[in-house]
């Protein structure tokens, strides 16, 4: 009869056994499950750590308090800065051009040229333009040098195919044009002198006033 008890109360005894350790596996699994999560929950935190939610915490304004702060504190103005003055190259004033000079054609050196001709019983010289022009050429080009030199005179008269004889007379009067004056120089010299009743036909006159007052005299004979 005992040994019919048995069987039942050991059954009961596995089983009770079996029950105790289900429930010690379910708090296993339930332990695992709710730690998972956590464990989530901890790595998360730590990747957001530096940025601290505004609101909360015993040291910080309340929210309304710092809208307002914010609202009355005016803004800063922007400040205009000036801008550095350009200085304007200063370009120095051009020289002045000088005064071209002043001509002076057909002056009275060739009426007393033809006086002293007269005196000497010599016919009187014809005026012709192109020994006038190659004059003026020859008194404009001392005007600008500064001093009297001879300079192809005597060829340029050749060219207006008067004779195949020329001559020339130059000089300069520092007071300005004085045609008396240069006339009793030519004749005191005996080169000048010989030119003026030398065998000509022709002559041109022209003087060419310097910016300096100083007068250049040209005499061409062909």
């Amino acid at each position: 009869m005992n040994l019919g008890i048995r069987p039942v109360s050991l059954m009961r005894t596995l089983l009770s056994r079996s029950g105790l350790v289900g429930v010690m596996l379910l708090a296993v699994l339930v332990l695992g499950h709710s730690a998972s999560p956590q464990h989530a929950l901890l790595a998360q935190s730590a990747s957001i750590t530096g940025f601290p939610i505004p609101g909360t915490g015993p040291d910080l304004e309340p929210l309304p308090r710092q809208l307002a702060r914010l609202l009355a504190t005016p803004s800063p103005q922007p400040q205009a800065i000036a801008a550095p003055a350009v200085r304007g190259t200063v370009r120095p004033k051009p020289a002045p051009i000088p005064a071209p000079p002043r001509v002076a054609v057909g002056t009275g050196q060739w009426g007393l040229i033809n006086q002293d001709r007269q005196a000497a019983g010599l016919a009187p010289l014809q005026w012709s333009p192109c020994l006038a022009n190659v004059a003026t050429g020859q008194a404009a080009r001392m005007a600008a040098q500064g001093y009297i030199s001879h300079a192809n005179g005597r060829s340029l008269d050749l060219g207006c195919r008067l004779g195949p004889r020329t001559g020339e007379n130059i000089g300069f009067q520092g007071g300005g044009i004085n045609d008396a004056a240069m006339n009793a120089w030519f004749m005191g010299d005996a080169p000048h002198r010989a030119n003026i009743l030398g065998p000509y036909h022709y002559v041109g006159v022209a003087w060419v006033l310097a910016p300096n007052g100083t007068a250049y005299l040209a005499v061409e004979f062909g």
